[in-house]
């Protein structure tokens, strides 16, 4: 899926983590399919699962990395009100793999798709509660990293235009583009909170029609409050995504804010995943469907 991807087969995995954490090595070790793009993941026995990051590194670099995740994943797991995992050990290069890695715990639940829980307003009503709690976590004086979604948007703009380059041959590019010239000047934000910041499908955790688990966490920080909303055009459609809306009392604007913050990911899945990754491309043109065929994001 990427240009510096580092594959991890499961043979790899396992000399990694029995000898590493020897404790484990009577466990059995499986892959974990999935449409995750950031790491290869395996199972360890029944409880915990090792994480092993897909894009190259230097160790300086990828040690920095997955401890800054591990922090953000602890604290994550402390307030988040359904389950989360946990880091259970950091894990060093090794047997060809040249990067630091995580074991954390596992957490069962069936995983989302753009389209499984789409009508549901008790989902809606759990991803409120949990968008509610991890906004009133302390930010303790820290700012936005200044990468990535959750900032400015017009920062955004290259990145935007080189993905409607990419998607003309799949789509028309003039109501994509009319968009974004809508979305990039909607006012800036209120000050930043605590999020989440990567609420697609693939990260939420169902029990029939309850949230009960919510993965990838690394990015827990201080964004623009909005960011969170993403979850609303990524997983439901115009009813349940109301829901969500009033349980939360969201501003016009910061509504139109988290409309955007979904544009700025979906445009990118839509071609840069198409031929190695389907699950994601498709959730990039299931938002994108969601975004240009509704008219709740006008803050007039």
């Amino acid at each position: 899926m990427h240009a510096d991807e580092v594959t991890v087969d499961v043979g790899t995995a396992r000399a990694l983590i029995t000898t590493q954490f020897p404790r484990w090595e009577h466990l059995e070790i499986t892959p974990v399919g999935g449409a995750g793009t950031v790491n290869t993941i395996f199972r360890i026995g029944d409880t915990l699962t090792a994480r092993f990051p897909r894009q190259r590194a230097t160790p300086a670099v990828g040690h920095r990395a997955i401890r800054e995740e591990a922090a953000a994943l602890t604290e994550f797991e402390r307030v988040c009100p359904v389950a989360a995992p946990r880091p259970v050990a950091l894990g060093h290069p090794a047997a060809g793999y040249p990067m630091p890695w995580l074991v954390q715990t596992w957490v069962p639940g069936d995983v989302t798709t753009p389209t499984s829980v789409a009508d549901s307003a008790s989902i809606a009503f759990d991803l409120a509660e949990l968008i509610h709690t991890l906004r009133h976590t302390p930010v303790k004086g820290r700012r936005f990293r200044g990468r990535g979604r959750g900032g400015n948007l017009g920062d955004h703009d290259a990145w935007v235009a080189h993905c409607i380059t990419q998607v003309t041959p799949l789509m028309d590019p003039q109501p994509l583009r009319e968009l974004w010239e809508y979305f990039r000047a909607l006012p800036p934000s209120r000050p930043h909170l605590m999020t989440h910041s990567d609420l697609t499908p693939f990260n939420l955790l169902v029990n029939g029609e309850q949230l009960c688990g919510v993965l990838d966490a690394g990015w827990f920080g201080p964004a623009d409050p909005a960011l969170d909303l993403v979850c609303g055009w990524h997983l439901l459609d115009h009813p349940a995504r109301t829901v969500l809306r009033g349980a939360l009392q969201s501003s016009p604007v910061e509504w139109a804010r988290g409309a955007a913050w979904a544009f700025v990911q979906a445009i990118g899945l839509v071609w840069y995943y198409r031929a190695t990754n389907p699950a994601m491309a498709a959730l990039g043109d299931t938002t994108l469907h969601r975004l240009l065929t509704n008219t709740d994001i006008n803050p007039d």
